[in-house]
């Protein structure tokens, strides 16, 4: 008897893209139109509520388990170390080729603000006097939680990682009587990759509804006084990623086209939902298949979302040095240092901060003499260009974990081989 004939199923990377198209399409032909975002914004806001569900669970359990694992505060300590250093200089670098680009581009210039749409910031500059009455020692205090389920309802990441941290150790400490303990934590990670599974089913309608939303308030038109803007940003970062990603990757042995292909799913869902939350389930489970210890993926990924931000620091560089240029401000080397300074302290800690670039520029401008209202000039394409510097920040934190994993000796590039090999035979066929 002859075979059943294969059935071809499209892949999630497909299906999200088929939602991206889709949204903006149903967006460009309903611009202006608010009854098209009351329908949208619901699914949209469902699926992010899905996302943000999973996260915390996830972070908490694979990084006991992670930590229980290695159970060794010194070994813990030292990676911790080298995770942040790392993350300096790879944002640092970030930041000059940022001001770099604006230099050498000059997307500022001529550009006419009476032809550009003035909008509404009131609530970043809201979030950012409130950030205003924080020291940095503050914020050094605040990663030490004094509730733990106060700081998984508000989302805070480095309380919910140092949490993790302990209490791993202490279940290590325990010996055989942590067994169970440690049962649990990893019989519930395994529990959250299946949850997280499913909710990506509905990843393509949530795309769909949040693009929609986005394209249908601002419409194709608003891009184009601010088109130089827009490439500047776009290009800047695809210099980033394939030069300087590439090129780190390619220093601990790395491809980063390949490891590309292996957040291809991601990556597109990064990029429509301008949510690096959307992916960090995701991304975790895809680093410990492609070579990278539990406890290194556990720790590092979640601690670049807050420490991390390449894609963020460029464009905060790119965007001050054009809202100079735009105002006729010139702003000398001495001047561009001291931005650069100022980002590498200001752009640390907050990513659970909404609006966290427009909120760091808000907090960088002044000090360096360059008017806050610029910022209302460019609000109205932040969607776009936030959808670029998500997927940098995503590839950013993604080759952090290869690169922790290298440094440490604990890379399997054997098992990355296999589960490379395993994307490259799955044809996205199905009997």
């Amino acid at each position: 008897m002859p075979e059943p004939q294969a059935k071809r199923k499209f892949g999630l990377a497909i299906q999200i893209a088929i939602g991206l198209i889709l949204g903006i399409a149903v967006g460009a032909i309903f611009y202006g139109n608010a009854g098209v975002a009351k329908v949208l914004q619901p699914v949209g806001d469902i699926f992010m509520h899905l996302i943000k569900m999973i996260v915390a669970p996830i972070v908490i359990s694979t990084l006991i388990v992670g930590v229980a694992g290695v159970g060794d505060v010194k070994k813990l300590g030292k990676l911790g170390g080298k995770t942040i250093l790392y993350f300096e200089i790879v944002t640092t670098i970030a930041i000059l080729i940022g001001l770099l680009t604006a230099n050498l581009l000059q997307p500022g210039a001529g550009v006419d603000m009476n032809s550009l749409t003035h909008t509404d910031i009131s609530k970043y500059v809201a979030t950012n006097d409130t950030m205003k009455s924080h020291s940095f020692l503050d914020t050094l205090v605040a990663i030490v939680p004094t509730n733990i389920f106060d700081s998984i309802v508000k989302g805070d990441m480095l309380a919910i990682i140092f949490f993790s941290v302990f209490f791993g150790l202490g279940v290590a400490a325990l010996g055989e009587r942590g067994k169970p303990l440690l049962n649990f934590f990893q019989a519930t990670a395994d529990t959250m990759f299946w949850v997280t599974n499913q909710v990506m089913k509905f990843a393509p309608f949530g795309v769909f509804a949040l693009i929609g939303v986005t394209v249908s308030k601002f419409g194709v038109q608003s891009l184009l006084p601010l088109g130089k803007l827009v490439l500047s940003v776009y290009g800047a970062m695809f210099f980033f990623v394939i030069i300087v990603l590439g090129g780190i990757a390619w220093m601990v042995k790395v491809n980063i086209f390949s490891l590309l292909k292996v957040l291809k799913d991601e990556l597109i869902l990064a990029f429509s939902t301008a949510s690096s939350e959307a992916v960090l389930p995701r991304i975790m489970e895809k680093m410990e298949q492609f070579g990278c210890p539990k406890y290194i993926t556990s720790f590092v990924i979640p601690t670049g979302y807050s420490f991390n931000l390449d894609g963020s620091t460029l464009y905060q560089a790119l965007a001050a040095i054009f809202i100079a240029q735009m105002y006729g401000i010139d702003m000398p080397i001495s001047a561009q240092i001291s931005l650069m300074l100022v980002l590498m302290v200001t752009s640390k800690g907050i990513a659970g901060v909404p609006g966290v670039s427009f909120v760091v520029l808000l907090a960088t401008l002044g000090t360096v003499g360059i008017p806050l209202e610029g910022l209302a000039f460019i609000a109205g394409i932040d969607r776009l260009l936030d959808m670029m510097r998500t997927v940098v920040n995503v590839v950013g934190n993604s080759l952090a974990a290869v690169v922790m994993s290298k440094w440490e000796g604990q890379f399997e590039p054997e098992k990355a081989k296999q589960y490379l090999n395993s994307i490259k035979n799955d044809k996205g066929i199905s009997a």
